[in-house]
């Protein structure tokens, strides 16, 4: 059985590999409960002053309520943001890139 790891920062660990998860696509979008969850996959970040930058960036992004970020440091985090309605795509790549970090994904 695999378990969620989390650190200090309460930040997800996305190393498991054991297979049972269901993972949506990088950029895939789904509606639950009134909200679009939008997945995006980001470059560069390596701790937990990026994930806030991030985080910060794309909560103050119009519709945005919840922005989640699995830290693959060194390597392609997967930051997950739940919003009223979609997101504008170059918005979203503009935060990104506010922040100081790349879009692997394209925005859509």
């Amino acid at each position: 059985m695999c378990t969620t790891n989390q650190n200090d920062l309460g930040l997800t660990d996305a190393s498991c590999a054991c297979g049972t998860h269901a993972h949506a696509p990088a950029g895939a979008a789904s509606t639950n409960v009134g909200l679009t969850t939008s997945i995006f996959e980001v470059s560069g970040m390596t701790c937990g002053h990026c994930v806030k930058s991030v985080t910060e960036e794309l909560s103050q992004l119009e519709g945005a309520k919840n922005v989640e970020v699995a830290l693959v440091s060194g390597g392609v985090s997967q930051v997950t943001v739940s919003s009223v309605g979609a997101l504008d795509p170059d918005a979203v790549a503009a935060a990104i890139d506010e922040a100081g970090y790349e879009l692997v994904t394209p925005a859509r």
